[in-house]
């Protein structure tokens, strides 16, 4: 049995010491980065150069072990103060277990105090599965909460694998466009390699986060900002940073996005909650309008509003959610056709705005046909500079921001990663995960990066605070993270050339950014 030495995920620290880090001001027009001077080179292109290797942990310091999570009435917790920690590790040793009690602290995050978020409990240490599932069994048995874990996921120091593939185009090379794309419809996902071959593309990475489940909105739909061929798809989780993409998209910009959307009809105004999203359903929150239980962002959470007006596009490619509102239909002047129930087609060149609850009431009251029902929308900065999209114009979200002035600059509490509880900040942003991120050098040379994960001695990813790190090692003075998890992967010439962490392969996504030829 392997001796676990009960090391926390200490403040600050690199979980994997062979990550070199250097101040983010890029390298030599045509040299690679060092810390991918030695990897596998492919030039895909004249411009685009792809970069494969690996980044390993000392050899044998991963094991596998069971942790027993504490019963709360959300649901079971990895984390939980030291005096409840304890109390559990003395109930697992009358039961004959031997269980340590391992202190989790927060890395080096900007808007987090340092300290400890929390204390784990676990009992075992294992060079094969089998032998902590058999220890899971037994701790389940004697009425305790078992999980198996790998602890190259930890991000402690000196452990783990992060297998990553970096691609860093230079602008003044590449003859062609970064630009990103939904694939056949908003509503919908699609895989990574499907979406390639359609456009015939050089290079893709996935993008932004996106709803998967019916019960959190329409599946595919992006839960966030989301412009493409310069009009507005989805509103911002407002406050969550995003990437802007003018014109050929060489010149990529990362800031805080805001939307703000207002309905007019017969002199009477109203909010606009939303675009393409079922009504009263705010994926990753950050809405207006009376959201609960908060108008803050909050990752991976469903907020709710019973009262809500929301825009529909003809690139939705569904019909409109079914319930209890009222519709009105817009021709492409923005003038009304028709006043229905909810839950039917958008018209080509046209557009659909739904409300539900008191929304409901006003769109009744106030849209005729025959008269106009203006929707007004704006984009704003974290500056609150305003974002005009021009026709070949782009924006993807995405978080958190890693990098900013070449400095690291992760901010999980502005971000929503930070919940209620310590579990999900944890589990989803300190543990290591599959992860694609980009960045920008100060060179103006872009790099997009995946990290493969969730596979025990082959690839385990990386933490946000590590993923930060080694965009920076590249050179990169601004970057953020995109979606990641199963979602995260790259594909070169329609191939993928990163391996996908869910078990039935390839996960279809909701969009996605393409290297693509002059057109």
């Amino acid at each position: 049995m392997f001796k676990p030495d009960g090391r926390s995920l200490g403040a600050g620290l690199l979980a994997m010491a062979l990550v070199v880090t250097c101040p983010g001001t890029g390298v030599a027009d045509g040299a690679a980065p060092d810390p991918v001077r030695d990897w596998k080179r492919t030039d895909v292109s004249p411009g685009v150069t792809l970069y494969q290797g690996e980044v390993r942990g000392r050899a044998g310091s991963d094991f596998w072990t069971v942790t027993v999570r504490f019963a709360t009435p959300n649901g079971p917790e990895h984390l939980a103060a030291e005096a409840d920690a304890q109390a559990l590790a003395d109930e697992l040793r009358s039961g004959g277990f031997e269980p340590r009690v391992e202190r989790v602290d927060w890395t080096s995050l900007v808007d987090v105090a340092p300290g400890t978020v929390g204390w784990r409990v676990r009992t075992g240490g294992f060079g094969g599965r089998d032998q902590a599932a058999e220890l899971e069994r037994k701790v389940d048995e004697a009425g305790f909460d078992g999980i198996v874990e790998w602890t190259g996921a930890d991000a402690l120091p000196d452990t783990g694998i992060a297998r990553t593939t970096v691609a860093i185009v230079d602008p003044a090379q590449f003859d062609g466009e970064l630009a990103a794309d939904y694939g056949t419809s908003v509503a919908g996902r699609e895989k990574l390699t499907d979406m390639s071959a359609r456009r015939d593309a050089i290079f893709g990475i996935n993008a932004g986060f996106f709803v998967m489940e019916d019960k959190d909105g329409i599946p595919g739909a992006s839960a966030g900002i989301a412009a493409y061929n310069g009009q507005l798809q989805s509103a911002a989780t407002n406050g969550r940073v995003g990437l802007v993409l003018s014109g050929d998209g060489l010149r990529p910009r990362i800031s805080k996005m805001s939307t703000a959307i207002i309905a007019t009809a017969r002199g009477q105004r109203r909010l606009v909650d939303g675009i393409n999203r079922i009504p009263g359903k705010i994926r990753n929150c950050g809405g207006v309008g009376g959201d609960s239980p908060t108008e803050r962002p909050q990752h991976d959470v469903t907020c709710t509003d019973p009262d809500e007006l929301v825009l529909f596009t003809d690139e939705l490619g569904a019909p409109t959610p079914a319930g209890n509102g009222v519709e009105a239909v817009r021709d492409r002047t923005g003038r009304v056709t028709e006043v229905r129930p909810s839950g039917g087609l958008v018209p080509a060149g046209g557009t659909v705005v739904q409300g539900v609850g008191e929304a409901a009431h006003w769109l009744s009251a106030n849209a005729r046909p025959g008269e106009p029902l203006l929707v007004d929308q704006q984009i704003h900065d974290e500056a609150a500079r305003p974002v005009r999209l021009g026709p070949s114009d782009d924006i993807i979200n995405g978080g958190p921001e890693l990098v900013r002035n070449g400095q690291v600059r992760v901010n999980l509490q502005e971000d929503g990663i930070i919940h209620d509880s310590p579990t999900f900040a944890y589990t989803w942003g300190l543990k290591r995960n599959p992860r694609s991120i980009i960045g920008v050098d100060e060179q103006g040379r872009i790099i997009l990066a995946t990290t493969e994960g969730r596979m025990p001695g082959f690839s385990d990813g990386w933490g946000l605070q590590e993923a930060a790190e080694f965009i920076r090692s590249l050179g990169a003075v601004d970057a953020m993270a995109l979606d990641g998890g199963g979602s995260a992967g790259m594909v070169v010439n329609d191939n993928m050339v990163t391996t996908p962490s869910d078990a039935a392969g390839e996960r279809a996504i909701g969009d996605a950014l393409f290297l693509l030829p002059r057109r």
